[in-house]
């Protein structure tokens, strides 16, 4: 069960805590650079090859 879920400004990370002790980091930075990729890509015709 999630606990809290917060953004860290100084890592620009969400942070996940689950009631077990599990904490997880989702890099936003890293996240956004690969929806542009991906978008890029698929405007650019190149998605799926």
């Amino acid at each position: 069960m999630l606990k809290s879920c917060e953004f860290n400004i100084d890592t620009g990370c969400v942070e996940l805590i689950y009631a077990n002790g599990t904490v997880i980091s989702i890099d936003c930075t890293a996240v956004e650079n690969e929806v542009a990729n991906t978008v890029s890509a698929q405007r650019a015709g190149l998605a799926g090859v």
